[in-house]
């Protein structure tokens, strides 16, 4: 029978080997942000380790794996199409420049171990799950966790679709993408994101002692929003579009809601 501590070691091991064996393709390749495709796989395989060795409720745990699957196929699908091709995303592009001939050894603890350590807390809800036998039963918290939860990857999935087939579209060079999901939110990939973990949080607190695998949803709101996504991506817009300005007026940054309307300049609103 396998604890949760020793379950929680495995899983942070097999993370951590899991981006350690990834990062020296990626100095042969010169292209460290190959490392996005499998953040989506971490997630998927500490999800399967925790359903297997895990000896919590058999439900609860199928279910929790099954939404995690499913977000993690998705993302790194998402992710390797969109960057086929490419040259390095310009971070980690930017990181090989500032660092110079260091950054191949500096990126194994500065990316990949880093990333490594980060999917394992955020995933921590989903490894507390699979190793909670009581209640031995599906309860309304699972449900509404799983629902939240699933409504997050459409969510995300509904965004990511509709900005690259946006983006793919020659007539659409230089614009800024305001339509469909996009009109209600400047990220709702990234609010997405945040609903499949604050779904699983919901499943964990029908657990016994679960609400502290908070730190997994809370952390991975705190990186789409302040890190890796929301701040970083806005500053790079608006220095590359003068119209980001005039969208972001108008647009809720990451809860999706209904547009402001334009401002109308001159005397009484003319």
């Amino acid at each position: 029978m396998t604890s949760t501590g020793t379950l929680f070691a495995i899983n942070l091991a097999a993370a951590l080997l899991l981006m350690t064996a990834l990062w020296p393709y990626t100095v042969w390749k010169k292209k460290a942000s190959l490392v996005d495709r499998f953040w989506g796989l971490g997630f998927v395989l500490v999800a399967w380790i925790s359903f297997w060795a895990g000896q919590g409720y058999g439900a609860r745990r199928l279910l929790v794996t099954t939404l995690t699957t499913l977000w993690g196929l998705r993302l790194s699908a998402h992710i390797t199409g969109r960057s086929w091709g490419k040259e390095e995303d310009p971070r980690y592009a930017a990181m090989r420049k500032a660092h110079g001939e260091r950054f191949a050894v500096r990126s194994l603890w500065s990316v990949f171990l880093l990333q490594g350590v980060l999917l394992w807390i955020v995933s921590l809800p989903v490894q507390w799950a699979c190793t909670s036998a009581e209640p031995a039963r599906i309860t309304a918290l699972d449900l509404v966790g799983a629902a939240l939860s699933l409504a997050g990857i459409v969510l995300e999935s509904t965004a990511d679709f509709q900005l690259l087939r946006f983006l793919r579209r020659p007539e659409n060079r230089g614009k800024i993408m305001d339509r469909g999901l996009w009109a209600y939110s400047r990220h709702p990939n990234y609010f997405g994101e945040t609903l499949v973990w604050w779904g699983m949080y919901l499943v964990t607190l029908s657990t016994p002692r679960g609400g502290w695998t908070v730190v997994g949803p809370a952390l991975i709101t705190f990186l789409l929003l302040r890190v890796s996504g929301v701040t970083l991506l806005e500053s790079v817009m608006k220095e590359k579009s003068p119209e980001y300005q005039e969208y972001v007026e108008r647009t809720s940054a990451f809860v999706p809601w209904f547009p402001r309307k334009r401002r109308k300049n001159g005397p009484g609103g003319a």
